[in-house]
């Protein structure tokens, strides 16, 4: 029976999305961007990479294809022939959200077969930026003297502002962006990293009224003196979805189940079987290869690989970002190393994060769609118009039927 595996490198948008004007996004385009700023000497980093971008397996699985199918154009180094002198291995495309929103929940949502079609809750850019019923009910609820922050604000700059007075004080920094989410950073060894999840519970709960997608815990560790840095102790407190995911489905069917990464918290532990959540990108594509070498017959295993966005997108890191893609190419023979006959991988995204933009927010944007394995046949899959058309293809890759949200390519 054949098996399953998805990957999806948060954030790697590849532009083009129609309606990113109504999200200041128009023109953003993270891998193009990338791509760009490496070829002209922008993403030159001494100790770290230089150089163009050099992408040649997801090249060959035609990435740059897809890009230029998205958007129009192929970022340089990335052009087909370049890489294959031919046409790429294995069903490339590109994938339009049809949620609305730009933030993981609606895209990874989507991706298992639910678009968000209703409208998420967010918090306004203003300081005060929280309800002062709201955060009066965290002081009670939590026993808290008071919290700092209190705004939209990037989570390592609002660590770097608050930080010092976070310890001082006992106060937890609460703050948000433009995504539906609420944040709250604290100190793992001052303020204690269960009393920082018991307080995202009681968020969780609290921002149900105000239809807020996530409540994150961000614990850190350090000084005022020597620095503050963001621990791998993240936490993600997400409303359930409105219904069945693919991963309901396969365990509702008893098939094996592995997510790897934050998948489980996106997916509020509803039907996320086996979760494995190490730190860093290269630890959790090390546990869903282990995880394939190992998954029995009729399996899935889901992964997030989520540094893409949170360390170099979110950051504005055009070296950073160019470099953890350029490791996770490297990697790519691996993964093909670990399949069977008759497995499937699919690569994708959620959204995008252009490094290259304004802010520090998700960008609107397509995402590729890069399928393979052994027997797997090969072409375009053109424009799909949902992300939906992924977990569709994977239900009937694994013999489980074709959800009514998205349609496969298998079909085509």
């Amino acid at each position: 029976m054949p098996r399953a595996l998805l990957i999806v490198l948060d954030s790697v948008g590849i532009g083009g999305a129609e309606d990113a004007d109504v999200y200041g996004d128009a023109g953003a385009d993270t891998v193009g961007h990338i791509a760009e700023a490496c070829a002209a000497g922008r993403g030159d980093q001494a100790g770290l990479r230089e150089g163009p971008l050099r992408l040649p397996h997801l090249t060959t699985l035609g990435l740059g294809a897809a890009c230029e199918a998205s958007s129009g154009r192929v970022p340089p180094g990335l052009a087909p022939q370049i890489a294959l002198k031919g046409s790429p291995k294995g069903f490339w495309g590109y994938g339009v959200e049809t949620s609305r929103g730009k933030d993981t929940p609606s895209g990874h949502w989507e991706i298992a077969g639910v678009p968000v079609t209703f409208d998420w809750g967010y918090f306004p850019n203003t300081v005060p930026t929280f309800p002062e019923e709201l955060t009066a009910a965290f002081v009670a609820r939590g026993a808290l003297p008071g919290i700092l922050g209190n705004k939209h604000a990037s989570g390592t700059a609002v660590i770097d502002e608050f930080g010092a007075e976070h310890m001082r004080t006992g106060k937890p920094i609460f703050y948000t962006s433009v995504d539906s989410v609420l944040q709250i950073a604290a100190h793992e060894e001052t303020f204690g990293l269960e009393r920082l999840y018991e307080l995202c519970r009681i968020g969780r709960e609290l921002c149900d009224a105000y239809k807020i997608g996530r409540v994150i815990a961000r614990p850190f560790v350090g000084s005022p003196e020597g620095g503050f840095r963001r621990t791998g102790n993240r936490k993600d407190f997400a409303t359930p979805p409105p219904a069945d995911t693919i991963l309901d489905t396969l365990t509702k069917a008893g098939r094996p189940v592995v997510t790897v990464g934050k998948i489980g918290d996106i997916f509020a532990h509803r039907g996320t079987g086996r979760e494995v959540k190490p730190n860093g990108n290269d630890a959790c594509l090390s546990a869903a290869i282990a995880a394939m070498k190992d998954l029995p017959d009729g399996g899935f295993v889901f992964a997030n690989l989520v540094d893409f966005d949170s360390e170099f997108g979110h950051r504005r890191d055009i070296p950073g970002y160019a470099a953890a893609l350029e490791a996770f190419d490297r990697r790519i023979p691996e993964i093909e190393a670990a399949l069977k006959d008759g497995d499937l991988v699919i690569i994708t995204a959620d959204h995008g994060n252009d490094p290259s933009w304004p802010g520090s927010d998700h960008t609107r944007e397509h995402v590729p769609i890069l399928s393979f394995g052994q027997g797997v046949t090969q072409g375009p899959i053109g424009r799909r118009e949902s992300f939906a058309d992924i977990g569709a293809t994977v239900l009937h890759h694994l013999r489980l039927g074709v959800n009514n949200s998205g349609r496969s390519w298998l079909t085509q």
